[in-house]
């Protein structure tokens, strides 16, 4: 790859990371420990991610089961999974937290559906305005230094490098689609 691609690359890269990440916060009737990556814990007075508190784990299908390195945690833990936006009310038995995943409804598989497609148009959004900053930074380029033709080549590299990334994030996409869909 030409180096003056290089940095577009790599924030295209960046987007559809960030997009997976956001897709595994996502709960798809499974349990998923990842829907808890964005919960922040008040650990004497500090905001601390819950996997930073407590031993997350997932011991049955629809079932995480968070257990506090301190007993004290329980009810800081309790609060801040109230307050989040996962949906889940947890219950304790003093010692150990447990969020029951009910089963999906048709009508929220659909919702989730709807937003992980909205996620996908954001993230192709953010990869096209890279390659138009891209295509910006050519043309001061070739004002300066190198001849149309290259800019020409550059700016088609920049362009395949474009659909290489919306189609990798159709994919991801796609294929979050169809774990909600499933039942």
């Amino acid at each position: 790859m030409d180096a003056r691609l290089e940095t577009f690359n790599e924030k295209m890269r960046k987007t559809v990371d960030y997009l997976e990440a956001e897709f595994q916060t996502i709960r798809a009737g499974r349990a998923n420990p990842h829907v808890l990556d964005k919960i922040k814990v008040d650990y004497y007075g500090t905001p601390t991610p819950l996997q930073q508190v407590g031993n997350v784990s997932v011991p049955e299908p629809r079932m995480i089961q968070i257990a506090p390195w301190e007993k004290s945690l329980v009810k800081e833990i309790e609060k801040a999974i109230l307050a989040s936006d996962i949906g889940i009310t947890p219950t304790n038995d003093g010692s150990v937290i447990r969020l029951i995943f009910p089963e999906l409804t048709e009508e929220r598989r659909k919702e989730l559906s709807k937003e992980v497609k909205k996620k996908g148009e954001d993230a192709k959004v953010a990869v096209r305005n890279v390659r138009r900053d891209g295509n910006d930074a050519l043309k001061k380029l070739g004002k300066e230094e190198i001849s149309e033709d290259e800019i020409k080549d550059l700016e088609d590299k920049l362009q395949k490098l474009t659909d290489q990334f919306i189609k990798e994030i159709d994919g991801a996409v796609d294929a979050k689609s169809k774990e909600i869909m499933t039942v």
